[in-house]
């Protein structure tokens, strides 16, 4: 059956200029000649949705004298590229006005946000949904104008969440009902619906935002729903690498990658997609591609599901190698520690106590000692929590010392042919040893889809180049 429904989502720098919006509508142009059904995503214009939340931030403080520059920043960003893209002048103008409209809406809410003294969740979720609001108007109307038929919908509409502001959940039944509903006349009538990633909204029609991730999410979301043959993420890079390339200058693109080691990737810091993005399109077994909107004609990346995948991939058995800088290992030791149960989760239960998430726990047989690492701008917080919480163990010297070291980073190799493959973790710590990189600690998943090194801060790029070197070109 041939391919009918495509959803595709465009990041902040492919909408973030006049440049960038003309190549995000000629990409437009050619999926519409390819699929006869198309969803189009937006993300904020890059850099507004920091812009905004930094004026609610200000304004909690009391502090509103940088609204206006904030405005006049705003307007020349839309308009400019308004003037530029949008040659019927009465389309033009409405756009202009309407975006206009979200301007002095956020004036309004920083004000009240001031007299009151501090931001809600909700009323931060209002603000930073300001930015998707206006790029929608923006980019629906230069599509339009481009010859497309073209609709500009607010994805509150469909998308219905629980009220968890700043990281709100689908009800997925809700919102498949009235994405259905919704989009799928303007599909039939040959529309292409241009909607806003990263919001939506409560049953009572409260604006909420989705967290981190938030656009790509909803263009998982909708695609599940709908559902569609393909999701397409269009960002500013060639889909996934196979590392950091201002660290490793021949870092290449991955063809391939499959759900488990881009989740893996994802939160070991690879600036690729969010985890929580990927389910809804795992569930529901829909394609799905990363691509550039620089450099269209480059096939990215395409995600698939792990079943595909028997031992080693393409022969590679290590896929990528990231890096998460500026963390610091937090150690808990003690001969007293030994066999008394609990001791775990009351440090952690400390740790959680700081909002504080863990990337990495590894803990000694002997039980004499925990060690987890830490982002460093919390690790003064976490040290105070555990000494409160281990106070008397301290005193009575079952536990000798709570400390933690100097700036170091979590350094990990993800590939799904490790699992099958007998020796990798050898491999790579004589590869780490013979560039003299030196491991501080270790810790690897029972998934074997990736192992996990800490080393000092100034090993990091040694560590992430000796490694890449495992990755066969």
């Amino acid at each position: 059956m041939p391919k009918q429904t495509l959803v595709m989502k465009f990041g902040g720098t492919s909408v973030g200029s006049t440049d960038a919006l003309m190549k995000a509508t000629q990409i437009v142009k050619d999926a519409r000649a390819e699929y006869p059904r198309v969803v189009v995503i937006t993300s904020a214009m890059s850099g507004v949705t920091n812009l905004l939340l930094d004026s609610a931030a200000l304004a909690a403080n009391g502090k509103v004298d940088s609204l206006p520059s904030t405005e006049s920043t705003l307007r020349e960003k839309h308009f400019a590229a308004a003037d530029d893209l949008i040659k019927d002048e009465k389309l033009r103008e409405e756009t202009k006005a309407e975006i206009n409209s979200l301007i002095l809406s956020l004036v309004d809410l920083c004000k009240a946000i001031a007299v009151l003294g501090e931001a809600s969740p909700r009323a931060m979720d209002a603000v930073a949904s300001i930015g998707e609001r206006m790029s929608v108007r923006l980019l629906g109307a230069v599509v339009n104008d481009a010859g497309i038929k073209a609709k500009a919908i607010e994805s509150s509409e469909f998308i219905i969440t629980n009220a968890h502001y700043q990281s709100a959940h689908p009800d997925f039944k809700v919102t498949t009902e009235k994405t259905r509903a919704i989009l799928n006349p303007m599909l039939d009538d040959g529309i292409v619906p241009v909607t806003t990633g990263f919001i939506g909204a409560t049953p009572d029609g409260v604006i909420t935002t989705l967290g981190r991730g938030g656009s790509d999410y909803s263009a998982a979301v909708i695609g599940s729903v709908l559902p569609a043959d393909d999701v397409w993420i269009w960002t500013d890079v060639d889909g996934v690498m196979t590392t950091d390339p201002r660290i490793v200058k021949d870092a290449k693109t991955l063809p391939e990658i499959t759900y488990s080691e881009i989740a893996e990737l994802a939160y070991y810091g690879a600036k690729v997609l969010h985890p929580k993005t990927i389910r809804p399109v795992v569930d529901a077994g829909i394609g799905l591609r990363i691509c550039n909107t620089f450099n269209p004609t480059h096939p990215g990346t395409r995600l698939i599901a792990n079943a595909k995948v028997n031992g080693k991939v393409d022969g590679q058995v290590v896929k990528a190698v990231t890096a998460i800088r500026n963390q610091r290992l937090v150690t808990i030791e003690g001969r007293g520690m030994l066999g008394v149960p609990g001791v775990a989760a009351r440090a952690f239960g400390a740790v959680a106590s700081t909002k504080t998430s863990v990337p990495l726990i590894t803990q000694a047989s002997s039980e004499q000692s925990i060690c987890f690492a830490v982002p460093s701008e919390s690790a003064e917080s976490v040290i105070n929590a555990l000494q409160a919480v281990f106070a008397s163990e301290i005193e009575d010297e079952d536990i000798d010392r709570v400390w933690m070291t100097e700036n170091v980073s979590i350094i990990t190799v993800v590939g799904v042919g490790m699992r099958h493959t007998p020796g990798v973790a050898g491999q790579v710590f004589t590869q780490l040893g013979n560039n003299k990189a030196n491991v501080l600690a270790i810790a690897q998943g029972s998934s074997e889809v990736s192992i996990s090194m800490v080393v000092a801060a100034a090993d990091t790029e040694l560590a992430v180049r000796s490694l890449h070197e495992l990755i066969v070109h």
